[in-house]
């Protein structure tokens, strides 16, 4: 099983290309941060092969899904981990921060399965989009709102590239509260937040029921995603949603 995912440096992308390596998968690891992906493969072990991607630009997208086909002597599914969360009421959201949140949540994810897509196609094979249950399982979260526009934009690409190229399985992965995994494999997301803000806010998920204070082990997730990819050619699996179990 020859695996590329995408924004493999830190967080749940981290989580999930080191889980399949250590499933058996022959993984790519896709990001910009080369120091990181190289710790990344360390982890990983012997198969795992790091590729610089910078998914807001199209051309390194190509080039390093080719790179990747390359050094794994093909692809037979894709994992899109990369994405950006900006915490901001939307009246002070602007123009660059929308650019920034559909430059990578979206617009990357296009770029990327444009390039994948021949592999994918000659393989039979997978290509997975990790959402958000933010994005369509639950009312819209304040402060989250550029992010869960974006990661519903993200849920209509998907079934957009399904309806166009129905001989790949296009799967959305929509994911609960997860914190990731250890060190580097830790989520990323909120560390750019203005920590009065994320106070406020949190507040206010908490009391909605937004959030209960339980995490997905990531380790649950990582199973999914190793099923969903292994599930190859005649197989839809268009969507699957993980979260955390209610706690008691």
């Amino acid at each position: 099983m020859r695996v590329v995912v995408v924004g493999a440096s830190s967080g749940l992308g981290r989580s999930i290309g080191v889980g399949l390596a250590h499933g058996g998968a022959t993984v790519a690891l896709l990001a910009r941060r080369e120091d990181r992906l190289d710790r990344a493969v360390a982890d990983a072990g012997e198969g795992a092969v790091a590729v610089r991607c910078d998914v807001t630009d199209s051309e390194s997208c190509q080039v390093a899904v080719e790179a990747a086909a390359a050094k794994l002597g093909g692809i037979d599914a894709m994992v899109y981990a990369a994405g950006v969360g900006h915490l901001t009421r939307l009246t002070d959201a602007d123009k660059a921060t929308w650019h920034s949140a559909f430059d990578t949540n979206v617009i990357g994810a296009n770029s990327i399965t444009a390039a994948a897509l021949p592999y994918l196609r000659e393989a039979g094979g997978v290509a997975a989009y990790l959402s958000s249950i933010s994005a369509s399982q639950t009312p819209p979260w304040p402060g989250l709102g550029v992010y869960l526009t974006s990661k519903a934009a993200l849920d209509k690409l998907v079934e957009a590239w399904r309806a166009e190229h129905p001989t790949v399985g296009f799967t959305r992965i929509v994911v609960g509260d997860c914190a990731g995994g250890e060190g580097e494999s830790m989520t990323e997301f909120p560390n750019r937040w203005d920590t009065e803000l994320a106070t406020e806010f949190g507040t206010e998920w908490f009391t909605r029921g937004f959030i209960t204070g339980t995490l997905l082990p990531v380790e649950e997730l990582v199973r999914v995603v190793d099923t969903i990819v292994r599930s190859g050619a005649g197989t839809s699996i268009p969507t699957v949603i993980v979260s955390p179990r209610p706690a008691g």
